[in-house]
């Protein structure tokens, strides 16, 4: 029986939960935040990690502890924030693998093709994937859940992870940190409305909705540069600004005013943190340039990364994220934010112009 906590504005209304793409992924969490996601009083077996609805995670670590069973391994996984239970179930080829051998028949060694001997080594292999030990390091996707006032997670796919040079660690080390700024820690931003109307409309939903309309505009009409005092020029995007957030908003329009000029700046900021614009100068106004417009830009970092890639320090990997984006900085405009310089990146990678080697490493063609 779940009863309502006494703070529940931060759980969004189930209606909203499909929007948030984290809800249908397998969410990369620190094992610490699995133990303590706070269970939804709607709904049993739905967690929150902030405002995002999570039922599925990825879990990396080793092996503390083991149990088996008949049907199940239950291995104790700890990433040194925390240890969960990992409810692992045996595979058939497993169970078909540890069962006695009753056939009788012989296979000729000569054969091209021996299915028996082929899935036999399958056999193998998945047992030695899926049997670990202490020690071992293993992956685990699956759903949390409680059982008993304990969190853990029933896996639909496992296996033990072979890192004699901990490749895959390092890269996941790299790798959630960055999820986390991005996405987890940052609160769902979407555009549902509930009103036919449109009368009313909350503050994040608002920015939500100008930044969409913002980013559709800059494409359309292709702008290169812009303020934003060119914004409140454009009708389209000052009539979405100016719609009401209060009903006091609507017997003011110095406060109508002051809405717009900040909502753009929010948009326009969501932008930035998305890589789609960078501010190119401060002085005498603030002026933001549209990144995949910059040409020259996408031009300097090629060539950036086609020369240095001859050299033999990046010849075998290719140029590290930071060296392009110092590069970059020093060459053409210090305010390039990291965000722009990976959507460069990635405009390149579309164009087939550069490609990424391994992880942060990119060469030219």
């Amino acid at each position: 029986m779940h009863s309502e906590p006494e703070n529940t504005e931060e759980e969004p209304l189930p209606i909203l939960w499909g929007l948030d793409p984290i809800f249908s992924a397998f969410a990369k969490l620190y094992i610490k935040d699995i133990l303590e996601l706070q269970e939804s009083y709607r709904v049993p077996g739905i967690f929150f990690y902030k405002t995002h609805p999570v039922t599925k995670v990825d879990i990396f670590g080793t092996v503390v502890h083991k149990r088996e069973r008949e049907d199940f391994f239950s291995y104790g996984v700890d990433d040194s924030t925390g240890v969960i239970n990992c409810v692992c179930w045996k595979n058939t080829l497993w169970k078909e693998y540890t069962k006695p051998s009753t056939s009788n028949i012989s296979y000729p060694t000569t054969a091209v093709f021996n299915v028996a001997d082929q899935m036999r080594k399958l056999q193998q292999v998945v047992q030695r994937q899926s049997c670990l030990e202490i020690g071992d390091v293993i992956r685990v996707r699956g759903h949390i859940k409680s059982s008993r006032q304990q969190r853990e997670i029933i896996a639909c796919t496992y296996y033990k992870v072979e890192d004699p040079t901990f490749a895959h660690q390092i890269s996941w080390m790299l790798e959630v940190p960055q999820l986390y700024r991005h996405f987890y820690d940052k609160p769902f931003q979407n555009a549902f409305i509930t009103s036919d109307k449109k009368e009313y409309l909350p503050l994040t939903g608002l920015v939500g909705q100008l930044t969409e309309k913002l980013k559709e505009f800059l494409q359309e009409t292709k702008v290169q540069t812009f303020s934003l005092k060119d914004l409140e020029t454009v009708e389209s995007l000052v009539k979405l600004a100016s719609l009401p957030v209060n009903p006091q908003n609507t017997a003011a329009g110095g406060l109508v005013s002051k809405q717009v000029h900040s909502l753009f700046r929010q948009a326009v900021q969501m932008l930035q943190e998305l890589g789609l614009v960078f501010q190119k100068c401060c002085f005498p106004e603030e002026i933001f340039q549209v990144t995949e417009q910059d040409k020259e830009l996408c031009k300097l970092t090629k060539e950036i990364i086609k020369e240095d890639s001859k050299k033999e320090k990046y010849a075998e990997k290719g140029c590290h994220f930071n060296h392009i984006f110092s590069c970059v900085r020093q060459s053409y405009n210090s305010n390039i934010s990291e965000a722009a310089m990976q959507h460069v990146l990635s405009i390149l990678e579309c164009e087939s112009e550069v490609i990424r080697t391994m992880d942060n490493h990119y060469a030219s063609f």
